[in-house]
């Protein structure tokens, strides 16, 4: 019913729900609309960032390619400047000109660890003899690249798997220079000078009141090395001789090359090892008074189990221990030594194995040292942490031909040891074991 010619209520209010959405549905465009406005660039502006987002994969590969092309045409850019300062401008008379110039060759550079040729401009005296570009000799040096091949095998990189530890190369250059053959070559060439070098490096003046010395094996040969500690707790590497086992010849030699690089021979010095027969008769025939030994205690806690069954080493490892750590050298004798009664009726050979140099466990503790320098010196476990560097060197060779070839990789195992080498811990109590260490020579020499 219409009242006053208008619209029937029902009517009236369908057609405002339409109006208010269409109103509505506008508004929402609008808004939209203006954020994009609001942005530089609206929606291209997101195209933009999505078309970036999907290139992303390409990037390190894109921009390796752009510097090594940019690095080539520097390179090209600096021989053409060391010919034009050979030749004199190009396309201009000269009568004092020496050289000409002679066209391109190809010729290998070192890049990322491999060859790759190289367009090369070449110079020619009036006589008619090839002339070296000063830029051309300086990057055609290949010891960063005998530098690259030991430092990947050393970190565990085989020779048949260089090429692939490599950067890939951006499409037109060739690589050279990567085959196992090529890398194996450098490789031996190279460690070979190294052994010279390092097993004649002088000793002379410097002061190593603490000496290891332990082996390790590399397939049927024996490296015996030889660490010193000087004054300061820092650790150094005095040498290595190979053999076969660690027999009082094979040390003596070792010894004995260490004296005539300039080891001091009448110097109170703490010798620790791990309780080889021939080491310590080497020792003694070498430095006779003047070194005090001892022996890794953990090699003899292990030496003693091995003799008794396995219920029983628990306790004898806990009350060996114990002894170990007494507060003097004649507490932990008498516990040792009641030790080995308690073992001799039902375990003679462990009691044996606990008597046999039971003196020379208690060296570090009768000089009074105490603390983490003394948890230090009473086993080899330093040495023995280079040995493990060792192992970690070699684990991808797999046939040893000769004890030169292990010479060579026990000298790059040692030298790349001797970079992460930190103080020994407890190192602040050196002066204390020296002056103790020197009293008691002294003692014994005077007795």
């Amino acid at each position: 019913m219409k009242v006053d010619g208008g619209l029937n209520p029902s009517e009236s209010a369908g057609l405002l729900i339409r109006k208010e959405t269409t109103v509505m549905a506008k508004v929402r465009t609008k808004e939209i609309r203006g954020k994009e406005a609001a942005v530089p660039g609206g929606g291209a502006e997101l195209s933009r960032r999505v078309g970036l987002g999907s290139v992303l994969v390409r990037a390190k590969q894109a921009l390796r390619e752009v510097m090594l092309s940019a690095g080539t045409d520097v390179l090209m850019a600096m021989l053409e400047d060391d010919r034009a300062a050979l030749c004199g401008p190009k396309h201009k008379q000269s009568e004092e000109r020496e050289n000409y110039r002679h066209g391109y060759d190809t010729g290998p550079l070192v890049l990322g660890g491999r060859k790759v040729p190289v367009r090369k401009p070449r110079v020619r005296s009036i006589d008619g003899d090839e002339v070296e570009l000063p830029s051309w000799r300086q990057f055609s040096d290949e010891d960063p690249l005998t530098d690259r091949a030991i430092e990947q095998m050393v970190v565990g990189v085989t020779t048949r798997k260089y090429e692939r530890s490599l950067e890939p190369l951006p499409a037109g250059l060739e690589s050279q220079g990567t085959s196992r053959s090529s890398v194996s070559r450098r490789f031996v060439a190279r460690t070979s000078a190294q052994v010279e070098v390092f097993l004649t490096r002088s000793v002379q003046g410097e002061d190593y009141p603490v000496v290891m010395i332990d082996g390790t094996g590399f397939g049927d040969h024996l490296m015996l090395v030889a660490m010193g500690i000087d004054n300061k707790g820092e650790k150094h590497v005095l040498g290595v001789r190979e053999g076969t086992t660690e027999s009082e010849g094979v040390c003596r030699s070792l010894l004995q090359e260490l004296i005539e690089r300039g080891l001091e021979v009448e110097r109170a010095r703490l010798f620790v090892i791990d309780g080889g027969k021939g080491i310590r008769k080497a020792i003694r025939e070498v430095f006779g008074a003047w070194a005090l030994v001892q022996r890794c205690q953990e090699h003899k806690r292990r030496n003693v189990l091995d003799h008794l069954p396995k219920g029983k080493r628990a306790r004898v490892s806990k009350a060996l221990r114990d002894a170990w750590k007494s507060e003097s050298e004649t507490t932990a004798r008498r516990l040792l030594r009641q030790l080995a009664r308690e073992l001799e009726p039902a375990h003679p050979g462990a009691a044996a194995s606990l008597r046999e140099g039971l003196d020379e466990t208690l060296s570090v503790l009768s000089l009074g040292v105490k603390g983490s320098l003394a948890r230090t010196l009473v086993s080899t476990n330093p040495i023995e942490n280079l040995q493990g560097l060792l192992k970690q060197v070699v684990r991808n060779v797999k046939r040893w031909r000769g004890g030169s070839m292990a010479l060579r990789w026990a000298v790059t195992g040692l030298m790349e040891a001797e970079k992460r080498f930190r103080r020994v811990k407890g190192y602040r109590e050196m002066p204390q074991l020296l002056a103790a260490l020197s009293s008691k020579i002294e003692e014994r020499k005077a007795a």
